[in-house]
């Protein structure tokens, strides 16, 4: 069952001006990779905000020349993915919200291309061009295979970076929390639903490939395709 994302408190004292972007980051328990992308972040435009959603409470402070124009803060919920980026999207105050993974990390013109597609003001879900920048080389066939199944298919996966209105992540229904696996892709299905056109940013985001490296890639490749495959055929059929 998805959660109730409908509701977007405000806090008491907060300007009522809703800024241009929420930037949601899930980290597990322990998790220490979000560094380089809270790094690259620094250049997000003034009034925007970064939200660390997080699944303990170890306090995690805004790094060092942090920019005093963008909110830096930290939401605690229930371990899972979902369940965190729910919770930091209710708790967000941008007009768009933009998921990130701790491992994800933006190209030269990943913020450049962001801003222009979100100047462009229609409602849609826009997507990153994947990479991996680590692991073995044939992840780079995997990397491909996303961009095309994503270009031609409308099914881009959350590691590219996914980023939507939030008044449509509400009315979506956000990450379905029930969900064993593959929330991301659930989100995308639902938006195909909802009628939300998928976009292409038009910029790359590279996150690492260490699970390919763990678990080899066959055994990998062929998980991930097999599960994809069994979420994807229920919901063609929901229709």
């Amino acid at each position: 069952m998805r959660a109730d994302a409908r509701s977007r408190p405000r806090s008491a004292g907060l300007e009522t001006t809703e800024p241009l972007l929420s930037v949601i980051v899930p980290l597990a328990p322990g998790e220490t990779e979000e560094g380089p992308l809270l790094a690259a972040l620094h250049a997000l435009p003034p009034g925007s905000e970064v939200i660390l959603a997080c699944a303990d409470a170890r306090p995690r402070a805004a790094p060092a020349g942090w920019p005093a124009a963008t909110a830096f803060r930290q939401v605690e919920a229930p371990r899972g993915r979902a369940r965190q980026m729910n919770a930091a999207a209710r708790a967000a105050r941008g007009r768009w919200l933009w998921f990130l993974h701790a491992d994800s990390r933006l190209a030269p013109d990943s913020l450049p291309a962001l801003l222009r597609f979100l100047g462009r003001g229609e409602a849609a879900m826009g997507w990153f061009d994947l990479a991996f920048r680590d692991g073995p080389r044939l992840a780079r066939l995997n990397a491909w295979g996303a961009n095309r199944r994503s270009a031609l298919l409308g099914l881009p996966f959350g590691d590219q970076g996914l980023v939507l209105p939030a008044a449509d992540f509400a009315r979506l229904g956000g990450y379905d929390e029930g969900a064993a696996y593959g929330e991301d892709h659930l989100l995308v299905w639902a938006a195909r639903r909802g009628r939300l056109p998928l976009r292409r940013v038009g910029a790359g985001l590279s996150t690492s490939a260490r699970k390919y490296a763990q678990h080899g890639w066959g055994a990998t490749t062929w998980l991930h395709w097999r599960l994809t495959l069994a979420q994807a055929w229920g919901e063609w059929r929901r229709g």
